[in-house]
């Protein structure tokens, strides 16, 4: 037996996670254009990872990262996404650790490790779901790591895409189907305990989009009310 084939690389996990149906289970799951640009955009080195949801994006992760972390619910009665990714032989054992439940209760009380190189949201998908795993992982999300937000096209998870296309933490690295990729920047976190959210673009573009309208169009009732509202400029 060659090296190769006791010990494939990167690469050749790749194509064999990609070799697998598209309803290798019953959850739905990314494309193949997806996983290969998330092996694309993953940065050289990768420590610890960690995604909601569990597939044939797991299987990857299991060759990208030397600590995976799956925050997933019991769905063997809808999907078994998370059996069929336990029982898989393309998952190699002591790298991925999977947190089952939902992700409402889990991830608040685990303790996740002080920095992440990849973060993959794909867990419930109703508001605010999305955006409250968001806020468990940003601040630890080192400057240069990835952000992976899946399933752009569900206004609910399209909220918080839009929210961090305006974001100075973020830069948006790119789209590929309906999944969105961002790479971490080096400007300061947003303190998670805190408020700021003046400080944010996405609130900023609205704030002065709407002051500009009030300005230009609203009664001089209203203006004057909302310059009590708004405060000193």
């Amino acid at each position: 037996m060659t090296e190769s084939t006791s010990h494939p690389s990167a690469a050749q996990r790749l194509e064999r996670v990609c070799e697998l149906p598209l309803d290798w289970h019953g959850a739905g799951t990314v494309p193949n254009r997806v996983l290969r640009a998330l092996a694309r955009y993953a940065p050289v080195r990768v420590e610890h990872s960690v995604e909601t949801g569990t597939g044939r994006s797991t299987l990857l992760f299991s060759s990208l990262s030397r600590h995976h972390l799956v925050f997933a619910k019991d769905d063997r009665d809808d999907g078994q996404s998370l059996d069929r990714v336990r029982r898989s032989e393309l998952l190699p054992p002591g790298i991925v650790e999977f947190i089952v439940g939902p992700t409402q209760t889990t991830l608040p009380s685990y303790d996740l490790p002080g920095s992440l190189d990849i973060v993959f949201l794909d867990g419930p998908h109703g508001f605010p779901f999305p955006q409250l795993e968001y806020y468990y992982f940003y601040p630890r999300v080192r400057a240069g790591g990835l952000l992976v937000v899946d399933d752009i096209q569900i206004p609910s998870v399209r909220q918080l895409y839009c929210f961090l296309r305006h974001d100075r933490m973020w830069h948006l690295s790119g789209v590929v189907a309906r999944t969105a990729f961002f790479t971490r920047t080096t400007a300061p976190i947003l303190d998670p305990l805190g408020d700021g959210w003046q400080l944010q673009g996405y609130n900023c573009s609205r704030w002065l989009a709407a002051t500009a309208w009030m300005k230009a169009h609203a009664p001089e009732r209203v203006r004057s009310f909302w310059r009590r509202v708004r405060g000193p400029d």
